[in-house]
This record gives structure tokens, sequence and C-alpha cells, in this order.
């Protein structure tokens, strides 16, 4: 595929920031924002090395994504042992594993300078006690920076806003110099945050808007293989949230995909139909893991929950830029042609084909794949049933019989 698409990588990595935040608000009671906050910081930070362009760029990417594994984290680690107390295990060990899962997850995304080992060490220790025993000499500057704002911001969550806060935090800084934090990386905060009026900005939201003027929000060109990488790495994020759905995402990208290609969409549309599958069920991290693997029949009020689920995705995609077909190909995939889908309850005439494409291969990729409580249908047995819901006016009978035929032969 020769075509390359066009994508706001920071404002998906911001958006993607809101997704993890759910998941450290639902195990550590850290407010929504964390990961723009501790990005907004560690730009703030970075005035004091005269940081700039693409440097600055991929230091607020790696703030943004610096928790990329923790549903990784808790899905193949946690879950091994019952006995772990998640929340204690997240707030108290901030385990090295995590790091590590980070690490290598975040070689998919597409940086412009080199950010080795910044995901890696960004709970080390100036002093040399933290996970991998690093001392402040043998850790990337961003990790360095990265843990100072992490940190600052997990303590004025915890101790409120106003003065309180703020003098608590420079005790603490002064208290730890040299310690959990090198005074480089302290003198750099004091710079940037000179008074309590200066620091404000973080719990009344109005940082965000002074982020994003820092960071500019560029598209950037990628070709197939690097836009792939992309969506890969924001599907393996929603697919570890739940055991249920370890593959779920990645299999309606590629099944989406395959099927565009098949009733001849052209590279372009093949690839935006790839990222749409891949992040369709992004809002699910918005979730609880008691509502998404229940394993008995949900109540009303946990059923509404988690038809939300669409809805989210359909906010954390309006966060990015230019993305809004995309948004709407992943956000509208339970919707239905009798307008008695969720979350919008969209009719026939407000669907166009992408649309009607994603909802299709989200039920025959939920129904055909396996999962811990099921085996998956056969091919027949699930074209069976998209057929009948084609009868019923829920799906579009054309693309289930083209289904049929595209997935007959696999």
């Amino acid at each position: 595929m020769k075509e390359e698409l066009s994508i706001d990588i920071i404002g998906l990595a911001g958006a993607c920031s809101y997704a993890l935040d759910c998941i450290e608000a639902e195990l550590v009671n850290i407010k929504n924002k964390h990961g723009k906050r501790v990005a907004y910081i560690s730009i703030r930070m970075a005035e004091y090395w005269k940081i700039q362009g693409d440097e600055l760029q991929d230091l607020a990417m790696c703030a943004l994504l610096h928790d990329n594994a923790l549903t990784q984290y808790i899905s193949e680690e946690l879950k091994k042992d019952s006995v772990i107390n998640c929340k204690k295990d997240l707030s108290e060990k901030k385990t090295n594993l995590h790091c590590i899962y980070g690490e290598k997850n975040i070689t998919k995304i597409p940086f412009k300078t080199d950010v080795s080992n910044v995901i890696l060490y960004h709970h080390e220790h100036a002093d040399g006690t933290g996970p991998f025993q690093k001392k402040w000499n043998e850790i990337p500057l961003f990790a360095r920076i990265i843990h100072l704002a992490d940190t600052i911001d997990i303590i004025g969550n915890n101790t409120g806003s106003g003065n309180n806060s703020w003098n608590f935090i420079c005790q603490y800084l002064l208290k730890n110099r040299d310690g959990l934090f090198d005074s480089e990386c302290v003198n750099a905060f004091f710079h940037a945050f000179t008074h309590s009026e200066s620091f404000i900005c973080l719990s009344d939201n109005s940082f965000e808007m002074k982020l994003w003027e820092i960071i500019p929000r560029q598209k950037q060109v990628f070709d197939w293989k690097t836009c792939k990488n992309v969506a890969d790495f924001f599907a393996k994020i929603v697919d570890y949230k739940s055991s249920f759905t370890s593959r779920h995402s990645i299999g309606v990208a590629e099944k989406a995909a395959f099927f565009a290609q098949y009733i001849g969409y052209d590279s372009i549309n093949v690839q935006k139909i790839y990222l749409a599958g891949a992040l369709h069920d992004i809002g699910k991290m918005a979730v609880g893991n008691e509502i998404l693997e229940k394993p008995d029949k949900l109540t009303d009020d946990e059923f509404s929950k988690m038809k939300n689920h669409a809805g989210y995705t359909y906010l954390i995609l309006s966060e990015v830029n230019d993305f809004e077909e995309i948004r709407d190909w992943a956000a509208f995939h339970h919707e239905k042609l009798n307008g008695k889908g969720y979350p919008f309850g969209k009719t026939a005439a407000e669907l166009n084909e992408p649309e009607r494409i994603m909802a299709c291969i989200d039920i025959y990729q939920a129904l055909t794949e396996d999962r811990p409580y099921k085996k998956g249908l056969s091919h027949e047995k699930t074209c069976e049933m998209l057929d009948d819901m084609a009868q019923k006016g829920f799906v579009d009978s054309d693309i289930s019989k083209k289904i049929r035929e595209c997935f007959g032969g696999i």
C-alpha cells in the first residue's frame, strides 16, 4: 500500500491517556487527566533545559503514555495471584514489570527522537534505590522529568489544592532532593512553578489548553506499517482491560480491513477502517471490570453502564483533530438500522457503509472468538445469526451476505 494516512498522533496519545486514567482511577483513586497533568508538568520543567521542537513533543508523548502497560500488567501479573491487592501493589511497590511492558509497547509509536529507556526507568530514584537501582546519571533525562511530574501529581491529588498543597509539595521535593529526585529536576520544577498560583491551573483544568498551546497538534503522515503499529498499540491497551476480550479489538481491526479490501476499498480507507476497528472499544476502559467480566446476566443498571462504552469511545476519540470519520466508524458499532441500537439510536439513513461494516464485523468477531466462558461459533453458524439479524432490521443484509463469502474460505 503506497498511500499514506495523516494522523494527529499527539491528540490520539492524549485521548488514550484519558482511557488509561480511567484504569488508574479504578485502581488507585487518581483523578481524571493524570496523564495530561504529568505531560504539562513535564513540558513546563523542560523549559529549564530549553528543550523544544521534536524533543518536546516526544517528551509530551512519553508523559501521556507513561503508564501504557497498566492494563497489561494487571492482566498478566496481578491476576495470576488473586491474593495480591491491586491497589496496594500499584500504589506502594510501583513494580518494574509495568515499566518493562510499557517500554516494549512504546516501540510501536513513531517518535522523532530517541526515547530509549524513558518508560523503562520512569520510576527510578536519583539515589539508585528504585526498581532497577539506577542512579540519576544513568537515567535518561525524560525519565527523570516524568518520574518527578508523576509523583507530584499523585501528591497533589492526595493533598487537595491551594497553598496547603503547594507548601506540602515544596517541602516534599526539598526533603527528597538527591534521594527520590535529582537536584537538577527539582530546580527545573521550581523554575517552572515559582508559586502556588502558577501551579493552581492543574486543579482548575485550565492547564489542558496551555498544554496544547505549547505542544502543537500537527497531523503527521504515516505509511501503512506505521499506521498499523499505532493501531495495534492502542488495541492492545484496550484488549488487556478484560480477559474476556483478549484479542477482540485486534480481531475486529484485522477482519474489518480484510473485508474492506475484499469489497474494493482503496488503501487509505482500508487503513482507516483498521484504525477504527482497533479503537472501537476504547470506551470500555471507562467501564468497571465488575461489569465487563460479570459471569451472570447484567442488571438493567449494569447493562446501561455497559452500553455507555460506545458513547465513551465517541467522546474519547473526539479529542483527536480531524478524526471525525474514524471516530464515527468506531463509535457506531452498536447502532442498528432500525434505530434501536445504542448509544445514539441512529437510523439506517444515518449509517454509512463503513459504520454498517463495523457493526457486522464486531458481531462476527465476538461470536467466532473463544472466550473464557464459551467456545467460538463456526463461520456458518455465525453467518446464520447475522442473516437473522439482517431480517430483523438490525444489520445490513448485503454486508452480511458478503461476510459469508469473504470469510467462508478462511
